[in-house]
């Protein structure tokens, strides 16, 4: 089954999901091993890899590597162009809404999009929100762009329904790779009852209460990443809760 289609299938068996984010700069192969084997036996329904700052060449390697241990559906997060490979099932076409940067509006994706059009991998059109997770992140530094403030869960909504009506199949909520904050509960709520595509939040996902807090306030799939980097048992405290 397409990836989105699974996706909406199992929104609509009131199904709540679980993507692990793996960042290649945080990990060593024999790492990834033992990582992959762990959500072998977890509820994770989809794996992302990528990272904001990428300074190893090894996108290629993770995604074989990856797809040779796990049945998973893999999904390319990319910080970049470089961060292409065939040898996943899909890539979030990423498009940073929250910011006014054009390279990430769409100059990055009109580099990547001759790419993407003669490879298999399906293009998952995504509204990416950055949202301010109380200190400046890698994801918002290299972008140079400016995250929703906190406390503006108008701006949000607006901007992803803007994302929406643009025609993206997505909208993300993100804090950022090792956010100190998670998004807000009340901003996740509103995003959710305005839009009707799904809705992915990551970001500060350090706790097993906050996943379940965020599918609670309207969240669709949530995102772990640095807790797990940190902690690969983590994904057994949140199995619990799905």
């Amino acid at each position: 089954m397409e990836i989105l289609k699974e996706i909406h299938s199992k929104i609509k068996q009131g199904k709540k999901q679980l993507a692990v984010l793996i960042d290649p700069d945080k990990l060593e192969l024999d790492e990834l091993k033992s990582l992959i084997a762990k959500i072998e036996s977890s509820k994770v329904d989809l794996i992302l890899l990528g990272g904001s700052l990428l300074s190893k060449d090894a996108i290629d390697l993770f995604s074989k590597t990856i797809k040779s241990l796990s049945s998973k559906k893999l999904i390319l997060f990319p910080g970049s162009i470089h961060q292409i490979s065939n040898f996943a099932d899909g890539i979030l076409f990423l498009s940073l809404v929250s910011g006014r940067n054009p390279e990430f509006l769409i100059g990055n994706q009109v580099l990547a999009a001759p790419l993407l059009k003669s490879s298999k991998l399906e293009i998952l059109s995504t509204g990416y929100i950055l949202v301010d997770s109380g200190a400046q992140t890698t994801a918002s530094y290299i972008s140079n762009t400016t995250p929703l403030p906190r406390n503006k869960a108008d701006i949000a909504v607006a901007t992803a329904l803007a994302s929406e009506m643009l025609g993206q199949k997505l909208i993300y909520l993100d804090g950022g790779s090792g956010a100190k904050l998670e998004v807000p509960s009340e901003m996740i709520k509103a995003v959710s009852k305005n839009i009707s595509v799904p809705l992915i939040v990551g970001g500060g996902i350090n706790t097993a209460e906050k996943p379940k807090t965020a599918y609670e306030s309207g969240a669709d799939l949530v995102v772990i990443g640095t807790a797990i980097e940190k902690d690969q048992d983590f994904l057994e405290a949140i199995n619990s809760i799905l």
